[in-house]
């Protein structure tokens, strides 16, 4: 059997459960026996008692369900779970780094909530960044790209604080100097830089061991990196961007792994279809 070499990362054990589901018992009523779980993160550096206790959270947060057959505890997604993943999974696998049909348009939020509404201020703020907006100044926040404000904030009740527009900067604002403010460049590429740095040897590699766990931590240490990325506008972006080599590199890998992978996990995964 060929094999990879999986680099060390620093991963939380739910990412890396979340990618081993995507990957591998994603279909409707797959359900993973409990000891192929452990067999898959053990090697992905998940040890067996963060196991057991991130399953057992991720079942009372909902995100997988436990079916008992005979001795034998098995594990699937459930619906959140699977939108969960599902919505992971385009993020990493579809969509681009960055965004290649600017339109030069801008969507800005501002908002000022009562000072007793701290923590609907900070959903607010976590929703914004998650939906690529940056800060531009106090109150104000800004994404370029169109953003249906509505359904991004509608569950938050808090819409009534919330004034939207969609429009282009005007004199004196200067685009790069906002953009270099309200995003953090220097921290997003360092990200992307020491993913490369990472998986590199891996993919110059031809001595493969274990492409079924190699995929996996690829899988939950890539969604880490784009993790929180706005994917800006290339045009706005330094030059040369380092997500666009590793985007590069995570396909390859991806494309490498996938079939032994595959392999591995028909030899070794107890799935079952309930």
């Amino acid at each position: 059997m060929t094999s990879v070499p999986v680099p060390e990362v620093d991963l939380r054990p739910q990412s890396v459960l979340l990618a081993f589901f995507g990957d591998y018992a994603s279909e409707p009523g797959s359900v993973v026996a409990a000891a192929s779980i452990f067999d898959v993160l053990e090697p992905a550096g998940v040890g067996s008692h963060a196991t057991r206790a991130t399953v057992s959270r991720m079942v009372k947060r909902g995100l997988l369900h436990r079916v008992a057959e005979g001795r034998q505890a098995y594990f699937g997604l459930t619906g959140f779970g699977l939108r969960t993943v599902l919505e992971g999974r385009e993020r990493a696998q579809v969509a681009d780094v960055v965004d290649r049909a600017w339109d030069g348009r801008w969507t800005l939020v501002g908002f000022s909530l009562p000072e007793a509404s701290q923590r609907d201020r900070h959903l607010l703020r976590s929703r914004l960044t998650w939906a690529g907006f940056g800060m531009v100044q106090g109150g104000l926040w800004a994404a370029p790209h169109d953003v249906d404000v509505v359904a991004l904030l509608d569950d938050l009740d808090v819409l009534e604080h919330v004034t939207a527009f969609r429009g282009e900067p005007l004199a004196p604002t200067e685009t790069a100097r906002m953009v270099a403010e309200a995003f953090d460049l220097e921290s997003l590429a360092a990200r992307y830089a020491e993913f490369v740095e990472r998986w590199a040897p891996t993919a110059a590699s031809d001595d493969l061991e274990d492409p079924l766990t190699a995929r996996v931590v690829l899988s939950a240490d890539w969604g880490i990196v784009l993790r929180g990325d706005p994917r800006l506008p290339l045009e706005l972006l330094p030059e040369p961007w380092p997500a666009l080599a590793a985007r590069d590199l995570q396909r390859a890998l991806d494309k490498r792994l996938r079939r032994p992978a595959e392999t591995e996990a028909r030899k070794r995964l107890d799935v079952r279809t309930r």
